[in-house]
């Protein structure tokens, strides 16, 4: 069922902490502003900035961004595929999905990419109209009795959300989990100038190039001034999990040497970029110790062969308002958020583990017939490739 914009204000009255502000954290908040309760969002950088990268919006974060009432002031900051590629190393088409009007017909929502920064200030920006308080430049710790303390200061709220990212200090303390694991993948991200690029690099379709133990990501952002490149690649170099580690243009152009097509075109033109680690994540037991709830990737980091990291944060916050709004009380509005988010979330996180390994084949003969198959399946039944994703992209959240 599709999110509607009629949103009552069952939370009137009730006081609400945002631990984080990215995409999820201004998310939750501006979806319990809605709702009628007051909101502080706290952020411990001085400013609410974002790297420099791409991010891809499919059809049930869309929903979201309607149902919070930013929709339109979103549209007009993203880029609209029209269809998403497989190639193979040389740039050889190997198959295509379609998306723009198709996707629009089938699931009811675009499928949009956007520039990381732009996503966030639209959100931002809802979040301050809707009444979303900001404190920033301030590092806060919770307790699962809905305490806050700030600087030696302690606030209590009704229910503090903790959206910190992978790294949570609130998932730690107070909920524990697995020690995430090292995959010996290393993902390089980086935004390049389309301005001179061949005509084949000025698409506006969302590209996977595909080799033998690694694969390249590229998309247009801002109507089409830049490209968003984002690669993975096996390897058996350690690398923190952080997206704020700097790399270098010369070693994500190294690691992409063999690829050909427009490909080469983009890398040279890499100056600065970032360099992390993927790490797996066993499912947290629990995302709610008392009145304290995990949201976004503090709860089910996700690697990116999916695209959902973003959107899947999204859901989390509407459907945390939206649990809390129908329920009696707070403890019945968290027991609806975790019933309705987790095992979809848990699921996305195990299925987005294992789709990247499509892309990754060495063999060549294994790329051969996984080619083949795909190019088959593209040309002839293309509505099966759509219908891989309809568990994902065709459900939207209830009012």
């Amino acid at each position: 069922m599709q999110a509607t914009q009629t949103i009552g204000t069952t939370l009137s009255g009730k006081r609400f902490a945002v631990i984080g502000a990215g995409i999820g954290g201004v998310g939750a908040a501006l979806a319990l502003a809605r709702r009628g309760g007051r909101v502080v969002l706290f952020e411990q950088a001085p400013a609410m900035t974002e790297v420099g990268a791409g991010l891809q919006i499919s059809p049930n974060g869309v929903a979201v961004l309607e149902a919070l009432g930013v929709k339109a002031s979103a549209a007009a900051l993203a880029s609209a595929p029209d269809k998403a590629e497989l190639r193979n190393a040389r740039g050889v088409l190997v198959a295509a999905m379609p998306l723009g009007a198709v996707a629009l017909r089938r699931y009811g929502q675009p499928y949009w990419q956007f520039h990381r920064a732009d996503l966030l200030d639209c959100l931002v920006q809802g979040a301050a109209a809707a009444g979303v308080e900001f404190v920033l430049g301030q590092s806060v710790q919770a307790e699962p009795d809905g305490t806050l303390n700030q600087g030696g200061i302690s606030q209590s709220f009704d229910l503090v959300v903790a959206s910190d990212g992978v790294h949570s200090a609130h998932r730690k303390a107070h909920f524990g989990g697995a020690t995430p694991q090292f995959l010996n993948h290393v993902a390089w991200r980086a935004t390049v100038s389309a301005q001179g690029l061949p005509a084949d690099a000025l698409v506006q379709s969302a590209r996977i190039y595909m080799g033998a133990g690694r694969h390249l990501v590229t998309y247009p952002l801002r109507g089409g001034t830049i490209v968003n490149l984002v690669g993975i690649v096996e390897t058996d170099e350690w690398l923190e999990e952080s997206w704020s580690q700097i790399g270098d243009g010369a070693g994500f152009q190294k690691a992409f040497a063999q690829f050909g097509g427009p490909v080469p075109a983009m890398l040279d033109r890499v100056e600065t970029c970032h360099k992390w680690g993927l790490f797996g994540h066993a499912p947290v037991p629990n995302w709610v110790n008392g009145r304290l709830a995990l949201l976004g990737d503090a709860c089910h980091p996700t690697l990116p062969f999916l695209a959902q990291g973003a959107t899947q944060a999204l859901e989390d916050g509407w459907q945390l308002a939206a649990g809390l709004a129908a329920a009696q009380d707070i403890d019945a509005g968290l027991a609806q958020y975790l019933a309705a988010r987790k095992p979809r979330a848990d699921k996305i996180v195990q299925a987005a583990t294992t789709s990247g390994q499509l892309y990754h084949y060495k063999s060549p003969i294994m790329r051969l017939a996984r080619n083949a198959g795909l190019r088959a399946v593209s040309t002839f039944a293309p509505q099966v490739m759509a219908r891989r994703f309809d568990w994902i992209y065709g459900q939207h959240p209830a009012d």
